[in-house]
């Protein structure tokens, strides 16, 4: 399940997992103009954990998911994202 709210600076997409247990806690993706964030709350530390991504690396662990182990650069081509690489 997964919700997706519009704020004034950002769209906020939280993940809720569900199912049996044991369940993960959500992860909150928030998009701003410049970066993508995304949180989880780690019970161990108690601590929410954050990393940032520029949308250039979105885009290439997007691509990632759908392709073979290797080392890979996505080059835009005519408004089309294009993979080169071999594994």
């Amino acid at each position: 399940m997964f919700t997706i709210e519009h704020e004034f600076d950002a769209t906020v997409v939280t993940l809720v997992d569900e199912g049996e247990a044991p369940l993960e806690e959500d992860v909150t993706v928030i998009a701003f103009e410049d970066c993508v964030t995304v949180e989880q709350y780690d019970p161990v530390t108690d601590r929410v954990m954050k990393i940032t991504m520029s949308f250039a690396q979105l885009r290439d662990l997007d691509a990632a998911l759908d392709l073979p182990e290797g080392v890979y650069r996505l080059r835009l081509e005519d408004d089309e994202d294009e993979e080169e690489g071999e594994a």
